[in-house]
């Protein structure tokens, strides 16, 4: 369809039928009258002349904040203060004991004096089952004042011949099965062979030759090879004794040295260091007829004392005795010169049970009571078990 006019002959477009469906009209909004409520229409439809509908009375709606842990935009993050829980306070305690173990490790090592106490030579014996110890106690009174003599009753060393001797002579054997642990006492009056020296005293060695040729005179006379050696004199022994607080002895008789004038008297008692090396020397005593025999009996009793008392936690645990045991044994210790500080603490685990029967304590069998001459047969049974981690026979024990 065309118009005329100005159109110029443009064809107008088509005007859109009406749709089917009917278009919907707003309702025209009525306005409350004077003196009347509120219409259901005031919250649906703001007042004419206004563009928006009315905000409602009272505070504006909060923002939705950010989910919780999640920080607004533009906003730091609190932080939260740390706290030592159970797990790092635990962590932080055993790292402290650690470095002290090690740092007392370290101390001692390079502290406990050194000797070269075992040396290769001919015809040594070869190495058997197990581990050997020689353990010395010698009368040295290297270090002590008169009055410090005086008070141990250690005796004049001019004397008692002169020299360094030994009172104490063991060979503590630790098996490598499950044989129980030995503790062997060699009397000091064996008349045993001295290497270039000939027939004489077990205890003539140590003071003509020292540590080395006591180790060889012990290894021929009892054919086991000695692997590790410790020495304590006289005033290290006392105050390893005093720095633990003493140690508890129960003496079943009153022990009085004729000698010494020593006197200590029956019961359970806590022997201080003049006492306990009182009780590891005494011979001429009613309490110990047997003389070297009973005094060398008494040794291991109060050794088996003495290592139960160090390993205690009442020793450990209590500063009070730990720091002057580790003050006081690097002087009063001496070790060859291969050993360490790991071989003193094998040995002491496997002497704990002294006291308890978990370790096996005798005497070399000897002839008779003066303890000089050993019962080759017997002996032979002994050291055999002793080579072999075998049980040793009821026979060989003396007590």
């Amino acid at each position: 369809m065309t118009y005329g006019g100005d159109d110029r002959g443009r064809r107008m477009p088509p005007q859109r039928p009406p749709s089917g469906r009917p278009r919907r009209h707003q309702p025209a909004q009525m306005m409350p009258l004077p003196g009347r409520g509120s219409s259901p229409y005031d919250e649906r439809t703001a007042p004419m002349g206004h563009g928006g509908a009315e905000r409602p009375a009272g505070p504006p709606p909060r923002r939705p904040g950010p989910p919780p842990g999640r920080p607004m935009d533009g906003a730091r993050p609190p932080r939260r203060r740390k706290r030592f829980g159970f797990g790092k306070v635990l962590v932080t305690l055993l790292t402290v004991f650690v470095v002290f173990l090690a740092g007392v490790w370290v101390y001692l090592e390079f502290s406990i004096n050194r000797v070269d106490a075992l040396a290769d030579y001919s015809g040594r014996p070869v190495a058997a089952e197990g581990t050997n110890w020689l353990i010395v106690g010698s009368d040295s009174r290297d270090g002590l004042t008169p009055e410090e003599q005086e008070k141990l009753v250690t005796g004049d060393s001019k004397a008692a011949g002169g020299g360094k001797r030994t009172d104490t002579i063991m060979i503590a054997h630790v098996p490598d099965n499950s044989t129980k642990p030995t503790l062997l006492s060699l009397p000091r009056d064996s008349q045993v062979a001295i290497p270039g020296h000939g027939k004489n005293k077990i205890n003539a060695a140590f003071s003509i030759g020292g540590p080395a040729l006591l180790a060889q005179t012990v290894e021929g006379a009892t054919g086991l090879r000695i692997d590790h050696y410790a020495e304590i004199g006289f005033g290290g022994f006392a105050k390893i004794v005093d720095a633990i607080g003493g140690v508890n002895m129960c003496v079943e008789k009153p022990m009085e040295d004729t000698l010494t004038g020593i006197k200590i008297p029956a019961g359970c008692q806590d022997l201080q260091g003049p006492q306990a090396l009182g009780f590891v020397r005494m011979r001429h005593s009613e309490a110990t007829p047997r003389s070297d025999l009973d005094r060398v009996a008494n040794q291991r009793k109060f050794i088996g004392a003495l290592v139960s008392e160090i390993g205690s936690p009442g020793t450990l645990l209590n500063p009070f005795s730990l720091f002057p045991l580790l003050s006081t044994a690097p002087d009063a210790l001496t070790m060859d010169s291969g050993d360490h500080v790991h071989n003193l603490v094998g040995l002491a685990l496997a002497m704990r049970g002294i006291s308890s029967g978990g370790v096996v304590t005798t005497t070399v069998p000897v002839t008779n009571g003066s303890a000089e001459n050993w019962d080759k047969t017997k002996s032979k049974l002994l050291f055999d078990a002793l080579k072999n981690d075998t049980e040793i026979p009821d026979s060989a024990i003396l007590t």
